[in-house]
């Protein structure tokens, strides 16, 4: 992409695309589809300069695009190829800076149906109030209160935890 030296989408990327990845990654389950779903967002940013650069929240705009794309993917993969589930390996020599305990998260939340997997990503892993998980998600506060708090009761039964479905950590 043929970029001047204050490119907002530049900047915007410097910033931006490896939290983005990383916040994905706890959405999709797979790395390569994180980083896939954030490098779509971007190019639909630029694809859209004169919108995006009117943008308040420009992360936030990329975030709800990704999240969007990624779930256009995963819908089109189960339409797809039902009998054939695509694995991810846990661990890939481009992993994010994630700690072990993220990583374990991240794996425990893959056996999440996708609701809540992407309500307790946003939430705990991009650490987005329930406002701005709802906004990202396109649905209102209550439900996301509600996928919350069955995902955190299914997550705690998956990692064998009563911390989780106190409310835990947001880390």
């Amino acid at each position: 992409m043929d970029t001047v030296p204050d490119d907002p989408i530049r900047r915007c990327f410097d910033v931006s695309y490896r939290r983005l990845v990383g916040q994905l990654y706890g959405v999709c389950g797979s790395l390569t589809e994180a980083e896939e779903a954030v490098a779509e967002a971007f190019a639909r940013a630029v694809a859209a300069r004169r919108t995006f650069e009117r943008v308040a929240e420009p992360e936030a705009w990329l975030r709800t695009v990704a999240v969007n794309v990624a779930r256009t993917r995963h819908r089109r993969r189960l339409m797809g190829d039902r009998l054939h589930r695509r694995t991810a390996s846990a661990v890939d020599g481009r992993m994010p800076e994630l700690t072990d305990d993220r990583l374990a998260l991240v794996a425990a939340l893959r056996s999440l149906p996708q609701q809540q997997r992407e309500a307790l990503a946003l939430h705990y892993l991009a650490d987005l109030p329930v406002a701005e998980v709802a906004e990202t998600l396109g649905v209102p506060v209550g439900t996301v209160k509600a996928r919350l708090s069955r995902g955190r009761t299914a997550l705690a039964a998956v990692l064998g935890t009563e911390a989780i479905v106190n409310g835990g950590s947001r880390g």
